[in-house]
């Protein structure tokens, strides 16, 4: 874990503990279905701690609309909402992380990766992340 998304709370695995099989891009792959097909993510060695993240943000929304219900200061609401756009930004962090470091470079490493669509996707996951 890096000492930022460390000191966020966001976990990220590191490339050992989920590194994919040589020429397995199944983690680059769109969800199917069956759980049983489902590919590995590179998110998978820490996605419990992802899960309770986004629920501790789950209950921060759930503030900022009792919050709105019971007509709080504006000021106090826009701290809530930076507060809890910054904790969703942190998992994104983490997530492009995992991403980088299982996928990604899994990718890299293969015979058969296709380089400039690794940076492509790199980028467009990047331009995302700083969108928000």
């Amino acid at each position: 874990m890096s000492k930022a998304s460390a000191a966020a709370g966001v976990p990220t695995s590191t490339p050992e503990s989920i590194e994919p099989a040589p020429g397995d891009h199944s983690c680059c792959e769109p969800a199917r279905p069956d759980p049983a097909l489902r590919p590995l993510r590179g998110y998978a060695s820490g996605k419990d701690d992802y899960l309770a993240r986004l629920k501790k943000i789950e209950g921060q929304v759930r503030g900022l609309q009792r919050m709105i219900e019971g007509d709080k200061w504006c000021p106090d609401v826009v701290t809530q909402v930076a507060s809890a756009t910054r904790a969703l930004q942190e998992v994104a962090v983490g997530l492009l992380n995992d991403h980088l470091h299982h996928c990604v470079l899994g990718a890299a490493r293969s015979p058969d990766g296709d380089p400039e669509h690794l940076l492509d996707e790199v980028a467009s996951t990047i331009r995302q992340v700083t969108r928000l």
